[in-house]
């Protein structure tokens, strides 16, 4: 029984230490996240509000309310991740608690033991007794020693076992303040529960309303659509440009280093032949066969070099580029300094109007007020302004990257112009749907398109 009880008091203590041993970074990484949303729904909030009192109902609404549901989903999961961390906490407290009390009445049985067994034997076992029947001197010093190491430890025993009582009531203590951090946490949870059941019926008003304008919205779905696929289509062909230019600009290299590398076999062979008719008395290596042709067995051709995995990663400069555009990943600074995402990267569907909605986000549409100052996220080189529904878009080169801003008013840089981290190379211009200001940005790694959220600082 013994063991029993000893083999379950080593499982739990093995438990907690693991569990201890995790660093609370879940727990700080969490609260942070719960900031950062916390901030990105008071800007989507703040966004919506300037477009939920017109008149003309539109995409940009439900955009933005499917934005700000999804953001409302994600602090609800933030709490509900710290609701299992509270709970994982209280569960390990629980063990340690048990852990420390089976210690504490396994010291205080032993202690309890020594003292009763000190007491049974005071008679013909005390001190002077004990001391006074050495058989040497050098026994009456070990049996002093051991009388003073015996002391010392009933003395440990005692210290040992008030640490545990204060740490069992501290614990405890603490278990308390968990309960009812748990418990706010909880009302805070169903708080946000019914912000968002009245957000998604906010959304479905919305949307009836929206269906009474079908031949208004049917245009809106027509001109984003098509906006998005010439939008896709520029980017693309500037982006082919560039690397058909690199390309072009690698064979071109390599053809030269040939040729100079010809020349100088050339100028080596003639060297060496001027040598040898400057030289009469050399003989020959085979005199017999002196006057005869000598055939030369060709040497084997060199085989092609293999084509390089990226003609943008080639040169010194674009090499650096790209180090320096990656090593900088996750702490880009963001286009606009006053921008919320009101669509995301990627595929996008918009329920409950019709036929949904449907759309593939080449970037992130982010709302910004009209005349934002657009800035580059890093240097580079701008390789493409162009126009889309009269709006100027410009892209920039760094390296094999590319970002493009969509949606100004008008471009301060020219193609061809070299640009620094964080220089203003536009203004925002207003979203025909809403009257709001939007920019639209893409990264793309050559040719293809890549979620910017996770190379911009959050």
């Amino acid at each position: 029984m013994q063991k029993k009880a000893l083999s379950l008091l080593l499982f739990f203590s093995a438990v907690f230490s693991l569990a201890s041993a995790q660093p609370l970074t879940d727990k700080t990484a969490l609260e942070k996240e719960r900031q950062e949303l916390q901030k990105e729904l008071r800007e989507m909030q703040q966004a919506y509000d300037k477009v939920k009192g017109q008149t003309r109902q539109n995409l940009g609404q439900i955009t933005l309310l499917n934005r700000k549901i999804s953001l409302q989903e994600q602090y609800i999961n933030n709490i509900n991740k710290e609701v299992k961390l509270i709970d994982d906490d209280i569960y390990l407290s629980n063990l340690e608690i048990y852990r420390l009390q089976k210690q504490l009445d396994t010291l205080k049985d032993q202690y309890s033991r020594s003292v009763v067994y000190a007491y049974k034997n005071r008679a013909s076992y005390n001190y002077l007794n004990f001391i006074f029947s050495s058989t040497s001197f050098n026994d009456a010093l070990r049996r002093i020693s051991y009388l003073k190491a015996y002391r010392a430890y009933q003395q440990k025993q005692v210290k040992i076992i008030l640490e545990h009582t204060d740490l069992i009531a501290r614990r405890q203590e603490q278990q308390k303040g968990r309960k009812q951090q748990k418990q706010t946490v909880l009302v805070t949870q169903t708080s946000e529960r019914n912000v968002l059941a009245d957000q998604r019926k906010e959304k479905d008003a919305v949307i009836a309303k929206l269906r009474t304008q079908e031949k208004d919205l049917k245009q809106q779905i027509a001109t984003k659509q098509k906006r998005d696929r010439e939008l896709r289509n520029a980017v693309a062909a500037i982006v082919k440009r560039e690397i058909e230019a690199a390309r072009l600009k690698a064979e071109r290299d390599a053809k030269a280093r040939a040729a100079a590398e010809k020349a100088e076999a050339d100028r080596a062979a003639a060297a060496r032949r001027n040598a040898e008719a400057s030289n009469p008395t050399t003989k020959p290596a085979n005199p017999i066969a002196s006057n005869t042709p000598v055939r030369t067995t060709p040497a084997p051709a060199t085989p092609a070099p293999a084509a390089p995995k990226s003609y943008l990663d080639l040169n010194a400069s674009d090499v650096k580029l790209n180090s320096s555009f990656v090593a900088n990943k996750g702490q880009l600074p963001w286009p606009v300094d006053n921008g919320v995402v009101t669509i995301g990267y990627g595929p996008y569907k918009i329920e409950g109007i019709g036929p949904d909605v449907r759309g593939e986000n080449p970037g992130v549409t982010m709302a910004t007020p009209v005349g934002s100052a657009v800035k580059a996220i890093f240097e580079g080189e701008v390789v493409g302004v162009f126009t889309v529904d009269d709006k100027a878009n410009i892209t920039i080169r760094h390296g094999k990257y590319f970002t493009t801003y969509c949606n100004l008013s008008g471009a301060t840089v020219s193609k061809g112009s070299q640009v620094s981290r964080g220089q203003v190379i536009g203004r925002a211009a207003a979203d025909e749907e809403t009257g709001d200001g939007k920019i639209d940005f893409i990264l793309m790694i050559e040719n293809k398109t890549v979620d910017p959220r996770g190379w911009l600082r959050r």
